[in-house]
């Protein structure tokens, strides 16, 4: 977990693909292989595990879902060994996935003819989920000294590009990715709005809030396909979203500004 300092890194639950994503990425260095590149391969795995899907084959969907997420850690573990950070690959990461969870959760809906307003709303509960453990992760790297800082707690304007890569690329993608997430981080801030005030959290509140991780996520429908529950995949994840109360309530009894 280099994003973080020695001492405010924990059990990441969702980060079980770093890794092999780090062994990956170590692979790359010496490559033309940019981070970009592997984003788009985490795409393309994701696609696989969607076909596999509709074609009935969980085993193979499940493997596909693993390997996205060990893609997925890859990609930002090679922009920190080639030392090239991008708000791009940043962006293009995040709308990826969100693209990705949609296209999962329509493609369950299909296949086990579960109410397509019941896979809406399991798709924006998980979301908001994802959204509880980006918004405490990224206020503990940004107060982590040493701590990776790209992630901003509040995306309120495009960030200036960095080195080497294009301002319109930058601006279009932040446009995407407000828009596709924008509701989902005003919800979760609105409701614990003091979160980023508080100085760092204990580690095991983080491991905690990370079942709330996209790895997470992805893990419990990895698991709950090839046992044959896709149709109870919706009700779980709609259930599931109840945590995002009780984390929220222990954040503000007992880690205070």
């Amino acid at each position: 977990m280099s994003k973080l300092a020695a001492e405010d890194r924990f059990l990441d639950l969702s980060d079980y693909g770093r890794t092999i994503g780090k062994l990956f990425a170590n692979q790359l260095k010496n490559t033309r292989f940019t981070p970009i590149h592997v984003t788009l391969l985490f795409g393309v795995s994701g696609l696989i595990a969607i076909y596999c899907i509709l074609q009935n084959h969980y085993f193979f969907a499940s493997f596909f879902i693993i390997l996205k997420s060990i893609i997925d850690a890859a990609d930002g573990e090679l922009a920190r060994i080639k030392n090239t950070p991008s708000y791009v690959g940043r962006y293009l990461d995040s709308v990826f996935d969100i693209v990705l969870n949609f296209l999962f959760f329509m493609t369950i809906c299909y296949v086990s003819k579960t109410s397509f307003w019941l896979t809406i709303l399991a798709f924006f509960c998980i979301q908001l989920q994802g959204t509880l453990y980006n918004y405490y992760y990224v206020i503990l790297r940004n107060k982590s000294v040493g701590g990776d800082t790209t992630s901003k707690i509040f995306e309120y304007k495009s960030p200036r590009a960095l080195p080497g890569e294009n301002q319109k690329s930058v601006d279009i993608l932040f446009i995407i990715y407000t828009i596709v997430y924008g509701i989902f981080d005003k919800i979760i801030h609105a409701l614990d709005t003091d979160a980023y005030k508080v100085k760092t959290f204990p580690n095991w509140f983080m491991t905690f809030v990370s079942i709330y991780g996209l790895g997470f996520q992805l893990l419990i429908i990895a698991v709950m396909l090839p046992m044959n529950l896709i149709e109870y995949i919706v009700p779980f994840f709609i259930i599931y979203s109840s945590l995002i109360f009780v984390l929220i309530g222990v954040r503000k009894s007992f880690f205070r500004a």
